[in-house]
């Protein structure tokens, strides 16, 4: 089994495109997750680059996933010191990066430049490993 931590980058990619994660794998986000996705679907929705509808889609897909929220006092510890680590001025990506160093074997973006920021910090896997069963 292999516990993948995703962003709201990769859990709206999953969404859109209606993808399940195979058994094998393990999804983790830290619970900032359901607000940002929340926030990002009604910001596009606001926009007019997506129906309401479609929003509550992929509200509903992710809903779906077998992917298990933490977010408690060790983590919120560790993702404040990685973000004074790496000069950050928040520690939403932080947060990620904790729970991937404390519960997961990689962090799965979608993001190149923060895949090449957080290089020797925590692991990182392609979106695609999420497909492979094994």
């Amino acid at each position: 089994m292999t516990r993948y931590v995703i962003g709201p980058d990769v859990a709206l990619h999953l969404a859109q495109q209606r993808r399940r994660v195979p058994a094998p794998h393990r999804l983790l986000a830290p619970t900032l997750l359901r607000s940002q996705v929340l926030a990002l679907l009604y910001g596009a929705v606001q926009r007019g680059e997506l129906p309401r509808q479609e929003a509550e889609r992929r509200l509903d897909h992710l809903r779906a996933l077998r992917l298990r929220l933490l977010g408690d006092r060790v983590l919120q510890r560790v993702a404040w010191q990685l973000a004074e680590r790496l000069g950050w001025a928040d520690t939403f990506v932080a947060e990620y990066l904790a729970l991937t160093q404390l519960q997961a074997d990689a962090f799965v973006t979608l993001d190149l430049r923060l895949a090449a920021a957080v290089q020797g910090v925590v692991p990182v896997a392609g979106v695609d490993e999420l497909a492979a069963g094994s």
